[in-house]
C-alpha cells in the first residue's frame, strides 16, 4: 500500500488539471500504513455494464467481484505493509557530499545468495570524496532538512520502481493529482509507459481527467520540493572482464537507470553496475562499480540490453511476456526498441534483413530481448544456479 506524508505549505508547482496542483494538495490523511488494516469497501460508481464499481479505501485498491458485486478482499489486501523500520530517515543537510535515491529493482543476473534487492536504493557521502557512509536499501526514505517541512517528505518504494520503468523507456512524468480528493497519482505498470489523460485515481477510486496526455508519479512533486534540478549523467569509462569461477560468492548484474534525487556536483555514470563477491556472507563485494563494457566468461553483456530487461522485469504485463528470438534467415539476434520494448506483439520484423519472425511457445504475443538467451549461457557456466527473483507487482492494465 502507497502513502504519502506531504503534509506541505508550498506554492503551486505548475497547472497540470482543472486547478493548481500544490504539494499541500496531498493533505488527505492515509489510512496508518504502518498497520495492518481490513478493508474498508464502498461503491465509487458504475461500470461499463452498468454493474456498481466498489473500492477499498483502506488498502486503496478495487474491490469489485464478479457480477459487480463487493468482494469480500480487496485485490491488495495481501499486500506487505511497510514497517517502520523499513523506513530510513535521511538528512539531506548532513550529506553535503551527496545524495543519491534509485528504485530498486532485482538484479538481472544473481548467483549470490542474497535476498532480493527491492524498494530505494541509497547512497550518501558526508562530502564529495569521502567514502560512501550511506549504501543500502529500504521500502521508504523519509527525507528532511532545512529546507523542508517539519515533518519531511515521505518517498515510497512503488514510486521509486515505476520512476525507474519510465525513466528507462524514456518518458517524462510529472505530478498530478486527483481532481476529486487531491490524492497524489501513480501510473504503474501499462501505464507507466503509456501517456493519457483520463486516470484512475487510488485515493477515491473514481476516474478523473487531466489537462494533458502524460504519466504521473508523486515524485515529481518530492523532486520539486527538495529543489532538484536535472543532473547530468556520462557514460562508464570503464571496462570489466572476469571469470565466475573468480568470485564463489556470487556475481550481481543490473542496469543503471537515473537517479530520482541526485544532489552531488558529479555525473552519475551510466552502464552495467556490477556487484561480485570473493567469498560467502560478505558485507561488502569485492567489485562494486559501474562499467561501460563487461565481458563474463568470454561473454559479452550489452548496457542497453540489461537496461531494458531490467525495467521489463519490473513490469506485471510482461511477466513471461520478454522471450529471445534469433531470425531464422540471418541468425541475427532481435531487439525489440522503443515502443515495441513493452508492447508484447505476435509478430516482429528482423532489424537486420527484415524477414518476419513469429513468436514461439504457447504466448504468442511477447517483447524479443536477446539478454535472456545470454543470461542462459552464463548460467551453464556458473558455479552454481543463479536465483530468480520476482516482485510480485499487481497488474495495472486496460
Amino acid at each position: 500500500m502507497v502513502a504519502h506524508n506531504f503534509n506541505i505549505d508550498a506554492k503551486p508547482v505548475r497547472k497540470l488539471g482543472r486547478r493548481s496542483r500544490k504539494l499541500s494538495d496531498l493533505s488527505p490523511k492515509p489510512p496508518d500504513f504502518l498497520q495492518e488494516v481490513p478493508c474498508k469497501i464502498v461503491a465509487v460508481g458504475k461500470r461499463r455494464d452498468g454493474g456498481t464499481r466498489y473500492w477499498c479505501q483502506a488498502h486503496r485498491a478495487d474491490a469489485t467481484a464478479k457480477y459487480g458485486k463487493p468482494a469480500e478482499r480487496c485485490r491488495a489486501a495481501e499486500t506487505v505493509p511497510i514497517r517502520a523500520a523499513e523506513i530510513l530517515t535521511l538528512d539531506l543537510d548532513k550529506y553535503k557530499g551527496g545524495v543519491a535515491l534509485w528504485g530498486a529493482v532485482p538484479a538481472v543476473y544473481d548467483t549470490t545468495r542474497l535476498p532480493m534487492d527491492r524498494g530505494i536504493h541509497v547512497h550518501a557521502r558526508v562530502t564529495p570524496d569521502a567514502k560512501k557512509e550511506m549504501d543500502c536499501t529500504h521500502r521508504a526514505v523519509r527525507l528532511i532538512g532545512t529546507k523542508l517541512p517539519a515533518g519531511g517528505i515521505l518517498v515510497d518504494e512503488i514510486d521509486a520502481i515505476y520512476y525507474m520503468v519510465s525513466s528507462v523507456f524514456g518518458f517524462e512524468m510529472s505530478f498530478v493529482t486527483c481532481n476529486h480528493c487531491g490524492w497524489p497519482h501513480l501510473d504503474k505498470d501499462w501505464f507507466s509507459v503509456n501517456p493519457h489523460r483520463r486516470h484512475l485515481c487510488a485515493g477515491c477510486g473514481r476516474h478523473f481527467n487531466d489537462c494533458k496526455t502524460g504519466i504521473g508519479n508523486p515524485i515529481e512533486g518530492i523532486r520539486h520540493a527538495c529543489g532538484i534540478l536535472e543532473h547530468k549523467t556520462q557514460t562508464a569509462r570503464k571496462s570489466l572482464e572476469i571469470r565466475q569461477v573468480q568470485f564463489p560468492g556470487g556475481i550481481q548484474i543490473w542496469g543503471s537507470n537515473p537517479a530520482f534525487l541526485w544532489t552531488s556536483p558529479k555525473y552519475e555514470e551510466e552502464g552495467i553496475h556490477v556487484h561480485a563477491f570473493g567469498k560467502e556472507n560478505q558485507d561488502a563485494p569485492d567489485l562494486d562499480d559501474t562499467y561501460e563494457h563487461v565481458t563474463i566468461d568470454g561473454i559479452s553483456i550489452s548496457a542497453p540490453m540489461v537496461r531494458v530487461l531490467m525495467a521489463q522485469n519490473a513490469m506485471p504485463s510482461l511477466d513471461d511476456r520478454v522471450k529471445s528470438i534469433a531470425c531464422l534467415g540471418c541468425g541475427h539476434s532481435q531487439f525489440d526498441q522503443q515502443d515495441k520494448a513493452y508492447t508484447p506483439s505476435a509478430l516482429h520484423t528482423c532489424s537486420k534483413c527484415g524477414l518476419q519472425l513469429s513468436s514461439p511457445g504457447r504466448k504468442r504475443k511477447v517483447v524479443v530481448n536477446p539478454l535472456p538467451a545470454i543470461l542462459e549461457q552464463l548460467a551453464k557456466l556458473a558455479p552454481r544456479k543463479p536465483q530468480e527473483h520476482r516482485l510480485e507487482l499487481l497488474p495495472e492494465t486496460l
